[in-house]
């Protein structure tokens, strides 16, 4: 003991290498373990006051690091014990303040899952630690690796339990804004396929009747149908993007529509009332539970079922054998239904990354709408607490939808908003606000002067500009337009659209020289233009002469009488300007009338869409190999395997597949339909629909030619009533 005294005082003088450092701070350390006290340690660690800072703490990392790899063959509380104390002797910052979390992740290294999942536990009851500023910088990058390094080393289906234990840790230990946990751009998990039965073929009717025997107890009809549209909801639940298609919204709205009447016919009873001490009435029963009772009884009631029920299932088996059983469970029936509300959810917000042409119709919005009202109904019919459990889960969708707003914003970090400290401004009481003049004395004032007040001072100015606003409008102020004589002499280049086009513009507008020269052939725009400018020209020539004439006839007469007659030069003046004569580069001398021809033939004809009764008629002539004009005319595999599930036979199969087609397609054309045909080599269909095409040209042919001999026959009559 001396001598370690001895050696402790030397080394206050003295430097020490890291090794002697080491080993000192190794039995420090023991002993400060077994007095649970990190006080042992700080006292040795300033003992060595020759060493830098940074020369001792490598050591006492390293001692930490070498003290946990004897002790690993100890209990787990010893190694737990181990790191709450390097949590305490980072606060005395005698240590990195990483080792916490280094010594966890040496412990995962070398240990079994088993005692991994014990260790663990640690790491959950010190989140509010690694959350301290002095933790939480430094230490959240090794945190998430050594939780992604244990997530690698288990197995989803066997360690579900720890895996999703080291999940919910994550969640918590890191903030909201943190993006590495967010899902930003909303995307689905579209690996988590539902495999069943899918080819119906494989399934007769001795499976239907094991189906059929396995639900004798239930009022309800299950069959192979029932089993796969039931089961085929979960690809729309797992993409929900497909319900944007028209052939895929159609199945699902079907298969919904099937599945919710099988819920509604087939409702569960509740289990409280066999074990009802008290004799209540088994209708009235559980529903007067969620009324009568009150909110906590009723919590306190739902927390003791939900401890009594151990089992829980991420994942449904689909045997077909099973359906009767998962029917009958409220559990499976739940999951199903909120299925139903989660997906109607999607499709009804905004969401940020959703794409443009991902719209609903107001046919699929009043589907969704009327149809989330069902599924609350069901829920509040399915026992136990069936009120309680639709209400939590619609609290809960609305919770979600702040979230989906919240990653619209750009997922802003929370920041609790600090209170400011009064200032002695502030603190001082403010003036009193001078009150504002009622608005009905400011109405009545403007009216009684004859003014306009609209409770803004330019709105009020501007209204008030003028006493009559519309002849203001009128005002020649405000006319902005240049006269056409000015216009057209402003220099221009020879050929600029935008100054003829402007020049046209106000020769429609100021005269009527616009709709002269329309039986003339056309020319270039600035050839008529000069021609219009000459004209303009001589006629203001021709307007001051007659004024001139005018003035004199009227200074002849003093103005004791008005001339009865024009004078012979008005009259030569009017005359001009009636037979002005056009330019010569713009005559033409017509001898013959122009006699117009007429093409009979329509220079467009409407083309002949498909109908309903061209369908009846081709359909018997495709047969079976139907598929392969729905392959032609663009449906899908799924597409064609929904009309072939739905229809009995291949030509009422091929029916409904034309009838969509025709209703979707603008261009369902009996033309597009024969090449199709012949295309497929089907020559005996696309002779009939060439036929039909003949038979609707001659139709209407005959149709427009009686139509012409009908105006005929009524013009000779009318001339033979004006003979």
């Amino acid at each position: 003991m001396s001598t370690q005294i001895a050696v402790a005082d030397a080394t206050t003088t003295k430097s020490v290498n890291f090794f002697a450092l080491q080993a000192a701070f190794e039995t420090a350390l023991e002993q400060a373990i077994a007095e649970n006290n990190v006080e042992q340690l700080t006292k040795e660690y300033n003992s060595f006051r020759a060493n830098s800072e940074h020369d001792k703490r490598s050591p006492m990392d390293q001692a930490f690091r070498e003290v946990l790899m004897k002790r690993l063959s100890d209990d787990v509380e010893c190694i737990g014990a181990l790191v709450r104390l390097s949590v305490d002797a980072a606060r005395a910052e005698i240590v990195s303040n990483t080792i916490p979390v280094v010594l966890l992740g040496d412990t995962f290294d070398v240990v079994t899952l088993n005692k991994c999942e014990l260790i663990f536990k640690f790491v959950e009851d010190l989140v509010e630690v690694w959350k301290e500023e002095i933790f939480f910088a430094s230490c959240k990058n090794n945190l998430l690796r050594m939780c992604n390094d244990l997530l690698r080393r288990l197995s989803r289906t066997q360690n579900t339990v720890f895996c999703g234990r080291i999940l919910l840790f994550l969640s918590k230990f890191f903030p909201f804004s943190e993006r590495s946990g967010l899902n930003i751009v909303s995307e689905f998990n579209l690996d988590n396929f539902t495999e069943y039965g899918l080819d119906s073929k494989d399934h007769d009717d001795i499976d239907n009747k094991e189906l059929e025997d396995t639900a004798e107890d239930i009022p309800l009809k299950i069959d192979y149908d029932l089993y796969c549209k039931f089961w085929s909801l979960q690809d729309f639940f797992r993409n929900p993007n497909q319900c944007y298609s028209k052939a895929q919204w159609k199945m699902f709205q079907m298969h919904a529509d099937t599945i919710l009447q099988s819920f509604l016919s087939f409702k569960l009873e509740d289990i409280r009332q066999n074990t009802d001490s008290n004799g209540t009435n088994g209708d009235a029963g559980p529903q007067a539970m969620d009324v009568d009772v009150d909110d906590a009884a009723i919590d306190a009631a739902a927390s003791i079922a939900v401890r009594k029920e151990t089992n829980f299932f991420a994942k449904f088996l689909t045997n077909p054998k099973l359906l009767a059983l998962q029917l009958s469970d409220s559990n499976f029936r739940r999951a199903v239904l909120v299925q139903f509300l989660i997906l109607f959810q999607y499709l009804q917000v905004t969401v940020k990354f959703k794409i443009d042409t991902y719209t609903l119709t107001s046919a699929q919005s009043d589907f969704i709408k009327e149809t989330e009202q069902r599924v609350y109904k069901l829920l509040e019919e399915t026992p136990p607490y069936g009120r309680r459990f639709a209400r939590t889960v619609q609290h809960m969708l609305q919770r979600e939808e702040m979230w989906n707003n919240w990653k619209n914003d750009g997922c802003k970090e929370f920041k609790k908003p600090e209170e400011p400290e009064p200032a002695e401004e502030e603190v001082k009481p403010s003036p009193p606000k001078r009150s504002k003049r009622p608005l009905g004395d400011c109405l009545r004032d403007a009216a009684r002067s004859g003014k306009f007040y609209l409770g803004n001072d330019n709105l009020t100015r501007l209204w008030n500009y003028s006493p009559d606003n519309l002849q203001a409008c009128k005002s020649e102020q405000r006319n902005f337009l240049p006269l056409l004589e000015t216009y057209l002499e402003t220099p221009h280049d020879k050929s600029d659209p935008a100054f003829e086009w402007r020049a046209l513009r106000l020769l429609a507008r100021q005269t009527p020289h616009f709709f002269t020269l329309v039986s003339q052939p056309s020319c270039k725009i600035s050839d008529y233009l000069d021609v219009v400018r000459i004209r303009l020209t001589r006629e203001k020539e021709l307007v001051k002469q007659i004024s001139t004439t005018t003035e004199n006839v009227s200074e002849n007469n003093n103005g004791l009488t008005e001339p009865s007659a024009p004078t012979e030069q008005e009259h030569d003046a009017s005359v001009a300007l009636q037979e002005t004569e056009p330019e010569p580069d713009l005559e033409v001398e017509d001898s013959e009338p122009v006699v117009e021809e007429v093409d009979e033939t329509p220079s467009h004809e409407k083309p002949l869409m498909v109908t309903a009764a061209h369908i009846e008629e081709i359909t018997p002539l495709i047969g079976e190999p139907w598929m392969k004009v729905g392959k032609k005319i663009g449906f899908s595999n799924d597409e064609l395997l929904f009309f072939q599930m739905e229809n009995p036979t291949a030509g009422v199969a091929c029916m409904k597949m034309l009838t969509n087609w025709i209703s979707d397609d603008d261009d369902a054309t009996l033309e597009n339909w024969a090449y199709m045909l012949e295309g497929l080599e089907m020559h005996k269909a696309a002779d009939a629909v060439k036929a039909i095409i003949e038979r609707e040209k001659t139709s209407s042919t005959q149709s427009l030619s009686q139509a012409e001999i009908q105006p005929d026959a009524n013009s000779n009559d009318v001339e033979i009533l004006s003979d």
